[in-house]
């Protein structure tokens, strides 16, 4: 799991962010807000532009290096009031009794300047790719000892074109399946950022992305997940399927007469749609997950119905809210230290250490906040 993470230098965070999702305060309340001493469910507040949704970019950031999944060009990727030439990412992860930490420098979203790797506290490499400085002896500790790094070295700045040498090792080293990079890599590819609201505009979605969950709906039995899934949410309806004589699949609401789903959905279940389609069904391959507004277009219980549902459902995937929904500041869904505030300034503060008072279950989280007992952390 993803232990602890950081930023620094990039867009609106000038000055250093950090997540530490062992930094729990030991609530006996919402446990299931925790997995394996880990936070694995956790809401932010904010103000409009504190950098909410930059976080989640910044976090998704180690998707990019090692597996190239390239955007358009990021003009505005380091922090602009900032003289530095680079932006700083550390990720630390937690397999078993292993730790591993890695930390890396871009000068661009994809451009790497330096790069390093540490297993338990020993270093395994560390390149500084602008002052052509390299240290690889530890290989062995991570079994990428028959990897030919040569072959990587060879590759001037051109040739390389921002490849990371830990993108290299994975793909080239002939490495067991449950090895630690492995393990690493795998989780990687599973961490996944959305937008619920600003994805959610009805005729969006090109024809083939719908055709391509329209498809799995084939199948009677997703077909009733989907449907069961809409009516936890608190939507009843009925759902079938069909295919036209044009080969289109389609999705209808079940009444006397079929009624087009997408044609006539309202953004709320649209919304429900989107994060169902990108998430909850290929989930258990979802390692983390940010979703960034994610209740834009639902009404306050709906919103908490699917936080409730996240929770139930997938346990020990970590997952990141982000929201100005206050009904879900309570104790009774979550607890003083998975809700946070992030500032203007880029700090991110946990309510059990936004106040002075010691929070107990018993405490109204969402009647302290509008009063402004929190306001010093906004």
């Amino acid at each position: 799991m993803l232990k602890k993470f950081s930023v620094r230098n990039y867009k609106n965070f000038k000055d250093k962010i950090e997540i530490d999702f062992q930094d729990t305060a030991g609530y006996q309340f919402s446990a299931d807000c925790i997995s394996n001493g880990f936070i694995s469910k956790m809401i932010i507040y904010g103000r409009n532009a504190t950098g909410k949704t930059n976080l989640g970019r910044a976090i998704g950031d180690i998707v990019n290096v090692l597996f190239d999944d390239r955007r358009a060009n990021d003009s505005a990727f380091l922090n602009a009031d900032s003289k530095e030439e680079y932006a700083e990412f550390s990720y630390t992860f937690q397999f078993g009794d292993k730790e591993i930490i890695y930390r890396y420098k871009k000068c661009s979203d994809q451009t790497l300047s330096e790069e390093e790797f540490i297993l338990n506290g020993e270093q395994i490499f560390q390149f500084l790719y602008s002052e052509n400085i390299r240290d690889i002896g530890n290989l062995e500790y991570i079994e990428a000892e028959t990897v030919i790094v040569e072959r990587f070295l060879q590759m001037d700045e051109e040739d390389r074109g921002g490849l990371s040498f830990l993108r290299w090792i994975i793909n080239n080293a002939a490495l067991k399946r449950n090895s630690l990079l492995i393990l690493m890599s795998n989780y990687v590819r599973g961490m996944v950022m959305l937008r619920v609201g600003s994805d959610t505009v009805k005729g969006f979605w090109p024809r083939a992305v719908t055709n391509m969950f329209f498809e799995s709906l084939e199948d009677k039995e997703e077909l009733n997940k989907f449907e069961e899934f809409l009516n936890f949410m608190g939507i009843e309806c009925k759902l079938c399927f069909q295919r036209l004589p044009d080969g289109q699949r389609e999705l209808y609401f079940s009444h006397n007469q079929l009624v087009p789903f997408c044609e006539n959905a309202s953004s709320g279940t649209l919304a429900l749609m989107n994060l169902y389609r990108r998430f909850i069904r290929k989930t258990p391959y979802t390692s983390f997950m940010y979703l960034d507004e994610f209740d834009a277009f639902y009404h306050y219980e709906m919103a908490e119905n699917l936080v409730k549902f996240l929770k139930e459902k997938f346990p020990n995937c970590q997952i990141i809210m982000t929201t100005h929904n206050t009904n879900l500041m309570t104790n009774r869904l979550m607890r003083p230290d998975c809700l946070f505030i992030l500032s203007r300034e880029g700090r991110l503060t946990p309510l059990c250490r936004a106040t002075m008072r010691e929070l107990r279950e018993g405490h109204n989280l969402e009647k302290m906040y509008i009063s402004g007992e929190f306001e010093k952390y906004e």
